[in-house]
């Protein structure tokens, strides 16, 4: 979300709660937001329009990024049947367009079978995020979804549009819930979903939150949390911070400076 794209970061963000469910079979078969209250007004532009602007806009900066370079830190707590376990795991990651992407993984520590199961298919699951039959199925457009407009909200971070979401056809692949859009850049701040349908038997409910922050003309993940009820009384909480956007440079890259940025947030 790091992702390239909306698009793409949508995609990863499903793959990633088929591993993470996957791994709690394994187990089993033995995200903040800001406190600043937003105040809605009215939408000056339509949900038609929003999600014009949304995804023009989103496949101009998925064209225009060329590199960059961040750190992000992986952590896993699995409370329940038969035993808790955790573990962390620190990445730099290199990305260099159109889709080539590098993982070095800084540290390791806790339980093996997080990091093998969970931590490594993941990394392993990002790279293979861009099949094109994936990145298809799981745009964020009017092909895969069906938005309406849930209101308008301004905060010291800046308006946005608030969509409910819908996916069209029933898949674990896609999610339901609510996504904000930045009013300026139409671009995806945040996520608060649900996949639309159940990833794995051993889950009776699953929740995605996402939060996205600026660097330069971009929008990176800023932290994922994806929580797992277990059927036997289990919760797994998988959690992604990302800080450290270096290096960060564009089609433009000869008017643009290059930049750093911290993204890391305190648990």
């Amino acid at each position: 979300m790091a992702v390239i794209s909306i698009h793409r970061s949508v995609q990863f963000n499903l793959r990633l709660f088929l591993i993470l469910t996957a791994a709690i079979s394994g187990f089993t078969a033995v995200s903040p937001h800001s406190t600043a209250i937003p105040q809605a007004v009215s939408a000056p532009l339509s949900v038609e329009q929003v999600i014009d602007n949304l995804v023009r806009k989103d496949a101009e900066r998925a064209l225009a990024l060329r590199h960059y370079e961040s750190n992000r830190t992986y952590r896993l707590a699995y409370r329940g049947f038969p035993s808790n376990r955790d573990a962390e795991m620190k990445v730099q990651v290199t990305y260099d367009s159109p889709s080539t992407k590098s993982f070095k993984v800084i540290s390791q520590t806790g339980s093996k079978l997080i990091i093998d199961r969970v931590f490594k298919r993941l990394l392993e699951s990002e790279k293979e995020a861009t099949e094109p039959e994936m990145h298809a199925r799981t745009l964020l457009n009017r092909t895969n979804y069906d938005f309406a407009l849930a209101g308008y909200e301004f905060s010291p971070q800046g308006n946005q549009y608030v969509l409910e979401v819908t996916p069209r056809a029933k898949s674990k692949y896609v999610y339901r819930g609510k996504v904000w859009v930045d009013a300026n850049d139409f671009a995806v701040t945040r996520i608060d979903a649900e996949p639309a349908q159940n990833p794995s038997f051993w889950t009776k409910k699953s929740e995605i939150h996402h939060e996205y922050m600026k660097v330069q003309d971009f929008w990176f993940p800023r932290r994922n949390e994806s929580v797992s009820y277990v059927r036997l009384g289990g919760r797994a909480t998988l959690t992604i911070d990302y800080d450290s956007y270096r290096d960060v440079t564009s089609t433009a890259a000869s008017d643009t400076p290059k930049a750093e940025s911290s993204g890391s947030q305190s648990r």
